[in-house]
């Protein structure tokens, strides 16, 4: 940004300030609608720096997976819901491409960095329709761009519509995600490592349900990472 470019924007901000959507303090220079500080302040996980992780463990014997992880812990009453909402359900799906760059930031030396592609968890096309927007794959959007790994929202897909999973038991979840997912690319994804993104881990019954479809393609692995964990 050029000089003259900066004192329009500094003036710009006196009359429309940029807030962080977490605390609703004035952004700085850099700050990308979170600020550094609630940035900072996320309960973080650290998950991936253990291959045994509560994330990792919540899908043993249900599939098999190479890795998996969550970026922070989701708590209802924090002070992250609003965020988390907003990015949801109220149309700011930036909030998943800049998490998603700082999740992306944590994994770059670790585990994660061996996949050879990133997938988000699909929406079927009327409820894309009806949002406007895959919430994971604007996380995967961040996650992409700092892992330096493509990002394929082509090859899977969610052939058939279901219920929200929300107030549903742990064998609803899973009974309402079977057999939904399709592979539309075989050949694609035929010998990858496959990085399953999603925006939180509940149960994990979608997840699961991704990984199997996926885990039938001859040599393919999958590690899953999700941005948050209920």
């Amino acid at each position: 940004m050029n000089l003259f470019a900066q004192y329009l924007n500094d003036f710009f901000n006196l009359f429309f300030p940029d807030i962080c959507i977490v605390c609703n303090s004035h952004l700085v220079n850099q700050e990308d609608l979170i600020c550094t500080k609630c940035l900072y302040n996320l309960p973080k996980t650290h998950y991936h720096k253990e291959i045994e992780n509560p994330v990792s463990q919540m899908f043993w014997g249900r599939t098999k997976l190479e890795y998996a992880t969550g970026f922070f812990t989701f708590n209802k009453d924090s002070k992250y819901q609003t965020m988390m909402h907003k990015f949801k359900y109220h149309g700011n799906k930036e909030i998943g491409y800049v998490l998603g760059k700082s999740f992306g930031n944590q994994l770059r030396n670790s585990f994660f960095n061996q996949v050879d592609v990133i997938i988000p968890v699909p929406l079927h096309k009327s409820k894309l329709k009806k949002r406007g927007y895959n919430q994971s794959e604007w996380i995967a959007k961040g996650l992409s761009e700092t892992l330096l790994k493509p990002l394929d929202i082509k090859s899977f897909i969610r052939s058939v519509a279901t219920e929200t999973q929300t107030r549903k038991s742990r064998f609803e979840r899973w009974e309402n995600v079977e057999n939904i997912f399709k592979i539309t690319n075989e050949k694609f994804l035929k010998g990858k490592h496959i990085l399953l993104v999603d925006d939180v881990v509940t149960t994990g019954s979608t997840l699961e349900a991704c990984a199997n479809v996926i885990l039938e393609i001859k040599d393919t692995k999958v590690s899953i990472a999700a941005l948050a964990v209920a």
